[in-house]
């Protein structure tokens, strides 16, 4: 029986341009076809259809009339039942996780940025075919392999959470909870260490499929509860000059990192970027698990033509953010100084916007769509991140169910025993907020369940200062800089000082700083970095800054005093030197010895 298929080609390396010939046997005598206009575990909608062009349809010899009906779909008005085959070429220049890249040296593509959609049809197998690869080419795609440049999904949502690397690249493979993975590592330099890179994100899988599935054996419990939930996995990292991203998928992750934070051959240490990078590896994996297979109840039947709404990032992105880092410290691959490190610089992120005190995270997950990935100006006073502040819910929740939960329903509980309750409870789909505050209240108590509720729904800082003296931390103020002292946020290029954002209640906002501003000079002096204003300070007025600014080809003379005062002053989290042996205790079970 014919299939469903679509055959993808390299058109014009150099011009980037992916020929998609799609065949649809059996058509309706309307049949509607649609392009998704956003990628899920990225809410924003992207318009990939604005890439196509020069569509065509035929059955046979004919020629089908084509009609497009929006910006992402068309309808072809086909006659009997002979096979409809559709025509069209894709740009893809697109360096990001998120779409489609093509040239002489690499290609890469989800499919939610060439596969139309064939309306009626999206439950039936579709299949893959890649067409005359340039010499050398490779591919790698978690997408099950049926012959050679073959592949198949079971249907079209499928298809399209499959990317596709090709080219020349690095590949090694290992074993974790006794299903295969693959690592694929495009434009590392020479001295990329990959091996060691294997051995790191193996230790990360592992310590993940133990926390979701445990060490027990098949003979006691089924194999469907012990393994992970893919019979393969494959990491697509693309190494690049300056880049940071990573977007989760069924059975495999798109990752972009800088080449500089890969592991360098005879270097034993891990630099900031390194860790950086293993973080990232941890987030996406985790994602396996937290939003691909457990997700949002909205998130059961994707729509991929418009925005899919829910409250619940702060628990898919934000929890899934808390544990990255955590399973660095879990896998042996950091230490605990280093992992707190990690962790105030998430803090310090988070007190220093003030748009903390304006949207909840209900609201945050929800209008991702148009401000989380549309930042302007304004967005640290009018936003907070559901990653970063959903990070720090979430260790508010474990250190609250570990202090507390011997009052509650349960002695000894902490979020990871919540995660697994909800898997095993719902046996890995959709949930909603109930169920997440009620597996909170069975293992810690209605009072915990009601106050996360609150801080969910609320815009009041998390009470964490006293939650980590609880369990031996150490929470100390860090010296703000200059920039944070003023309350503004900026860069600095070719001896250029230019603002990019000024925070509401801050000196800058009051002494009428704006985004754009050049600040040229502060006390009569050039200025070439913002922190040489501090050398401009006269003993007799140490806190007057008298500042020249340009703003739109004008000269500004603006007047302010250096607050005594920081707000949102960035903290730094250690291990406390004395602390109760209730607390040791406490906090070994949460880092471990």
């Amino acid at each position: 029986m014919a299939k469903l298929s679509y055959r993808v080609e390299i058109e014009d390396a150099h011009a980037h341009l992916f020929r998609i010939t799609l065949t649809l046997p059996d058509p309706a005598a309307l049949q509607r076809l649609s392009l998704p206009v956003w990628i899920p575990g990225s809410y924003l909608v992207r318009e990939f259809s604005r890439h196509l062009s020069g569509m065509h349809a035929r059955q046979g010899a004919r020629s089908v009339p084509l009609r497009q009906t929006s910006k992402n779909s068309w309808e072809a008005q086909c006659s009997g039942r002979a096979a409809l085959t559709l025509s069209y070429r894709v740009y893809a220049f697109d360096t990001s996780v998120r779409a489609a890249f093509l040239d002489a040296e690499r290609g890469f593509f989800n499919g939610s940025s060439l596969f139309l959609r064939a309306h009626g049809r999206e439950d039936e197998v579709h299949e893959m075919r890649l067409a005359a690869l340039p010499r050398g080419w490779q591919v790698a795609t978690a997408m099950p392999a049926t012959g050679a440049l073959r592949y198949e999904a079971r249907n079209y949502d499928e298809l399209v959470d499959h990317p596709v690397e090709l080219g020349r690249f690095w590949r090694a493979e290992f074993v974790a909870g006794g299903v295969p993975h693959e690592l694929v590592v495009t434009g590392a330099l020479p001295v990329f260490d990959g091996e060691r890179l294997l051995r790191e994100t193996q230790r990360i899988c592992s310590a993940q499929i133990e926390f979701w599935h445990g060490a027990a054996k098949v003979g006691k419990r089924s194999k469907k509860d012990v393994a992970p939930p893919f019979e393969r996995y494959v990491f697509l990292l693309n190494a690049v000059g300056e880049g940071y991203g990573g977007l989760e998928h069924r059975a495999s992750t798109a990752l972009l990192a800088s080449r500089q934070d890969l592991p360098v051959l005879g270097q034993a240490a891990i630099s900031d970027g390194h860790a950086r990078l293993l973080g990232l590896i941890s987030h996406e994996y985790f994602h396996t698990w937290n939003v691909k297979r457990l997700k949002p109840a909205e998130f059961e039947a994707l729509d991929h033509s418009q925005e899919n709404y829910t409250e619940l990032l702060w628990f898919f992105e934000g929890f899934t953010s808390y544990y990255d880092d955590l399973f660095l410290l879990r896998s042996g691959l950091i230490d605990a100084p280093r992992y707190l490190k990690l962790l105030s610089a998430t803090v310090s992120s988070v007190l220093a916007a003030p748009g903390r005190k304006v949207q909840s995270l209900a609201q945050a997950s929800y209008e991702a769509w148009i401000k989380y990935y549309r930042p302007d100006e304004n967005t640290p006073n009018a936003t907070v991140s559901y990653y970063a502040k959903g990070a720090l819910l979430a260790l508010a929740l474990d250190l609250s169910l570990r202090c507390d939960a011997p009052r509650g329903a349960r002695a000894g509980a902490s979020l990871d025993d919540v995660m697994r309750g909800l898997w095993q409870r719902s046996g890995g789909a959709a949930i909603n907020e109930a169920d997440i505050l009620d597996e909170v209240a069975r293992l810690g108590g209605p009072e915990i369940a009601a106050t996360l509720r609150h801080w969910v729904h609320g815009t009041d800082d998390l009470p964490l200062p006293g939650l980590c003296s609880r369990i031996g931390l150490q929470w100390d103020s860090e010296t703000a800089s200059l920039a944070q002292r003023l309350g503004l946020r900026h860069t600095e290029q070719g001896g250029q000082v230019l603002v990019k954002q000024v925070l509401q209640g801050s000196a800058a906002l009051r002494a009428g700083l704006a985004a754009g501003d050049e600040i040229l000079a502060c006390n009569d002096w050039r200025l070439r970095r913002l922190d040489e204003a501090l050398l401009t300070l006269d003993a007799r007025q140490p806190r007057r800054l008298r500042l020249l600014v340009a703003r739109d080809q004008r000269l500004l003379q603006l007047q302010l005093q250096l607050p005594q005062d920081t707000p949102g002053q960035p903290a730094r989290l250690s291990l406390a030197d004395k602390a109760a042996a209730l607390a040791l205790s406490l906090r070994r079970a949460w880092l471990g010895a």
